[in-house]
This record gives C-alpha cells, structure tokens and sequence, in this order.
C-alpha cells in the first residue's frame, strides 16, 4: 500500500534530497545519513502496509521516538530511530502490547531481537515470549474521571461494560476505581467504539477470553496449586507462554478468516 504523504512534509522530502545531493562531510553528510519522515514511511511500508506520517508523530508524541530536529523544525531520523521505530512496531503487530509496556521494554533494553524465555526451551521447539504478565498488578488505581480523561471513552461507553460484565471495578469512598488491566480494557473499547461497537458487542471477546482461561486453568492446575515455589514458577512462567501461543493463533486464525471477507 502506497504511503500518503501531506503537503506539510512535502518540504521534509525535499531536505533530505538536497542532503543526498550534497553528498560528502559536514552538516550535509548528516543530513544525507538521515531521514527524513516521509522517507521512514517508505522504508518501512513493506513490512508494515498501516504506517503512515501521523502514526510515526503519534508515537512521538507518546514519548517513545526522539528524532533530531533541524532549525526549521523539521525530523530527521537516524538509523538507531528506524530500528527503534522497526521494534516498536514489531511488538504492536506481533505481540499486540500496549504503549506503556512498550515503552517499559525499550526502557530495559528491549532491542529487535527478542529475549530469551526464562527456562528456556533446549529441546529444539519454537521459544514464544509472553505477551502478557499473570503476576500481580502494579496495585495502582485509577479513579472513573481519571480513566475517562485518559481514554477519551464515553462515561456511557464505560457503564455498559460494567453492565455486560467487561469491566468491574471497585468502589472506594463512594468513588469508583479502576486497576491498570481494566483502564487498557476501556482503552481498546473505546477505539472500537469509534467504529460503532458497543458494549453489548463485546460479549463474544469476554466468552472467548473465559473459556481459553479455563482451557489453560485445566492444563496447568495440579502446578499452579503445587506448594513446591520452583514448581509453581515454572507453571506460571508455561502459563504466560501458552497464552503468547493461543493469542497468537487467535491473530492467525482471524487474519485467515479476515482475508476471505476481503477476496
């Protein structure tokens, strides 16, 4: 898919030629060295179709990209941003982690290749990484107006999840509060809500999500309720690593089934 560029970057394009054409040293070696961002756009729309200028800003806003500037204002990225932007992207698409724990892994040094799993496989099958942490929450709690603010969901929006059992929360002083899971949960609601599904919709993701929880309660239950620690570890650790599995096969099998629609 072609990327669309806007008449405001149209200068930034044009930088970056007159860097290329200045070719040696200099403050035009670096600008030749680097990127402008309609031509990140194009470098990475092979391997990511969506990119697009106002994602690549977004993500800047969002404190997870720091290109260079030049006096006139405009971005210029280095190799390290593409790679950076490159993982970023990668952890979007492939492990459908949100911003914040994006911006956590990159903090610890996340880079492109992805980190070994604790205990990890040596019996030659495929290592997959959690994408998701059962340990315990951070214990942080969010009031209602702070959830709102954040997620720019409707207050209406936010009722009927706890209505159809999405969200629950909890009551404090009369005051509603929401932990961290259920604040990403209103999030991703509120994104589909743009497109006209609501809270009623989403019984289907809360059944699917009861029933793969239960599948793996059954798997892995005589280790989770083991009173050995290292046992219990492991099976927490083989409990991450099956729901990066199923979550993955779930991606899978609803871009099989998404093509077909499209045919």
């Amino acid at each position: 898919m072609a990327v669309q560029t806007t008449s405001t970057d149209v200068p930034e394009l044009e930088l970056e030629a007159k860097g290329a054409a200045g070719g040696g040293g200099g403050e035009l070696g670096k600008r030749h060295k680097s990127l402008t961002i309609g031509a990140v756009c194009k470098a990475l729309a092979q391997e990511f179709p969506d990119i697009s200028i106002s994602k690549i800003r977004y993500l800047e806003d969002q404190k997870l990209l720091t290109p260079r500037r030049t006096p006139g204002g405009y971005r210029l990225y280095t190799q390290g941003d593409v790679a950076r932007l490159r993982t970023i992207l990668r952890m979007q698409r492939d492990e459908f982690l949100p911003l914040r724990v994006i911006r956590q892994e990159l903090a610890a040094g996340r880079s492109d290749e992805p980190a070994p799993l604790p205990g990890g496989r040596r019996d030659g099958a495929r290592a997959w990484r959690p994408s998701v942490s059962v340990g315990e929450a951070t214990g942080a709690l969010y009031s209602i107006e702070d959830v709102l603010e954040e997620t720019k969901a409707e207050a209406k929006l936010v009722r009927e999840l706890e209505e159809y059992g999405v969200v629950k929360g909890e009551m404090r002083s009369g005051v509603r509060y929401f932990d961290e899971t259920e604040r990403e949960i209103i999030a991703a609601v509120a994104e589909l809500a743009r497109y006209g599904v609501g809270g009623r919709n989403l019984r289907v993701f809360r059944s699917s999500a009861d029933r793969e929880a239960n599948l793996l309660q059954q798997i892995l239950a005589p280790a989770l309720r083991s009173r050995n620690p290292q046992r219990r570890k492991e099976a927490v650790e083989a409990l991450e690593n099956l729901a990066a599995v199923a979550t993955h096969l779930k991606h899978l099998l609803l871009i099989r089934d998404l093509r077909k629609i499209v045919r």
